[in-house]
């Protein structure tokens, strides 16, 4: 039996060594083509590189187009109560300074917390991710580059400048970034020169005196003219009067020696 090139024999012999295999496989023809992995040319690759499809881009990226949608947090009890006491904090406070906190030992941060309540000063600890949202929203947005790190408020519903800054200058790991402080944010040199000036009070009183001085001047202006004129009248009314009884005088022997 020949079947594609192959001679198939089913005879079977035996031998002196044994017996031989019933069937045989014969290969009559030509070789079989095995081709090998070659590598490619390098220029059919240059061309293949150069011809090679390239799909072109969307002209909006599609996350522009459909932005990720981030679940939903419910707020919990506490968080509520944090927005609610950063807000209180910032409404019912005309003084507020904002610090960098690097880590203080716990009985200096005592015994500051005490140094500064005795001016009516207090220290707000509040994470970021609760006052950044509010300060959004608020006229305080100004603020909102100083809250980076670790921060905390020094917050005061007077404005107590000159303490404050003497009770920092005992504290070099607080450092003083910015003052929100009559409706204005001040940096901490401009907050240094502001806590130079006279107090509201002194103020007042050297306005108050100055006008005091100018009016009095106005007075004593005004009342010159009148003063002097009414001085010039006395002296002439005297020496009419002084004139008159001369004339009497001289008159009076005139006549006795003429009787």
């Amino acid at each position: 039996m020949v079947s594609f090139g192959l001679y198939l024999s089913f005879s079977c012999f035996s031998t002196a060594a044994g017996w031989l295999p019933t069937l045989h496989h014969i290969r009559h023809g030509s070789k079989s083509v095995t081709r090998h992995w070659r590598a490619m040319n390098f220029m059919r690759q240059k061309l293949m590189a150069v011809t090679e499809y390239i799909p072109p881009k969307p002209a909006i990226p599609e996350e522009c187009i459909k932005p990720h949608a981030k679940p939903m947090q419910e707020e919990n009890g506490y968080t509520r109560l944090l927005r609610r006491q950063v807000e209180q904090t910032f409404l019912e406070n005309k003084m507020i300074a904002v610090c960098q906190y690097n880590y203080v030992p716990g009985n200096d941060m005592i015994l500051m917390r005490h140094r500064l309540r005795k001016y009516n000063i207090h220290v707000k600890f509040f994470p970021n991710e609760i006052v950044r949202p509010f300060l959004l929203d608020s006229k305080f947005k100004n603020l909102l580059p100083l809250f980076v790190d670790r921060n905390l408020l020094m917050v005061s519903p007077e404005t107590r400048a000159q303490e404050m800054l003497r009770v920092l200058k005992r504290m070099p790991q607080i450092n003083l970034l910015g003052v929100y402080v009559d409706n204005a944010i001040l940096s901490q040199q401009g907050f240094t020169n502001y806590a130079k000036l006279p107090s509201m009070v002194t103020a007042q009183g050297e306005v108050v005196g100055s006008l005091s001085v100018m009016t009095s001047q106005t007075s004593i202006l005004l009342q010159r003219g009148p003063v002097h004129l009414t001085s010039l009248l006395d002296q002439y009314v005297k020496q009419q009067s002084g004139e008159a009884n001369e004339s009497k005088e001289t008159a009076t022997p005139n006549k006795s020696e003429v009787l």
